[in-house]
């Protein structure tokens, strides 16, 4: 378990140090009239390595999407860089690698095309060599250099992670947010994985995730959120561990170290 981070993101953008990334009060979301996100007020501050848990169907990937601006709440208020979260519109600001980036087989395209995407959101004239440069820092941060010219097709699923998270890296941005990041990931990946993530936290960039394993999380992740439908703890993983959180959002005793749930 680490100790918390304090230093500041690289790139601190527009938003204060002292204004969370992600600021959500009173929200409530529910797809028919049944809510699936009830009454959670929260905040992500700059810096923080959060984790997101909870049994299937609580809500979890719902409430990344609101906090994300890609759902709007029903009730309550979901802030964005300080900005109302389906209004914020300056994507290279965050690294998103969904639930199955890993799986995706669709992409006949080499790793370096792939990390190359991030650079969109920055295109300009005379930024060619610049963008290059940036791609191949992303890929020696996350160890891909050797696998720049394959393609993605030929990549094992943690390398693909790895390669979806470089994007992330070349877009600068200042939050990385993946959902459920080692589903389709060899075991033996996943601990390398997990020290990425690790050192990139070290170097200032928010990380939130939602994960099923939850002996990775409480092993890296700074800070639980565990949720169902209304969250059930919010604090450092040291003491989710000691809590009844666990046991009331899955309604029975879950194994800390059994992997997924």
């Amino acid at each position: 378990m680490r100790t918390q981070n304090t230093a500041n993101p690289t790139s601190a953008g527009t938003a204060s140090s002292d204004e969370p990334i992600i600021g959500l009060s009173g929200v409530d979301f529910g797809y028919t009239s049944t809510p699936v996100v009830e009454d959670v007020s929260l905040r992500i501050n700059h810096g923080e390595y959060a984790a997101v848990v909870g049994p299937n169907g609580s809500g979890k990937s719902t409430l990344m999407k609101l906090m994300l601006g890609l759902l709007r709440p029903d009730d309550g208020i979901a802030r964005l860089f300080g900005e109302p979260s389906h209004q914020f519109d300056d994507g290279s600001r965050i690294g998103y690698v969904a639930q199955h980036a890993s799986a995706s087989k669709e992409m006949p395209i080499t790793v370096r095309e792939v990390v190359k995407m991030g650079r969109f959101p920055h295109v300009g004239f005379g930024r060619l060599c610049e963008d290059w440069s940036i791609v191949d820092q992303a890929l020696n941060t996350v160890g891909m250099t050797a696998f720049a010219d394959r393609r993605v097709t030929q990549l094992s699923g943690g390398q693909r992670q790895r390669a979806f998270i470089a994007r992330a890296l070349a877009s600068e941005a200042d939050l990385l947010v993946l959902d459920e990041p080692t589903v389709g990931v060899d075991m033996e990946s996943v601990g390398a994985f997990y020290d990425l993530l690790d050192s990139l936290n070290s170097n200032g960039i928010t990380v939130l995730l939602i994960e099923h394993d939850l002996g990775a999380v409480t092993e890296h992740a700074e800070r639980v959120i565990c949720l169902n439908r209304e969250i059930y703890f919010d604090g450092p993983a040291s003491e989710f561990i000691e809590s009844d959180a666990l046991a009331r959002a899955f309604g029975t005793t879950a194994n800390l170290l059994g992997g997924s749930q």
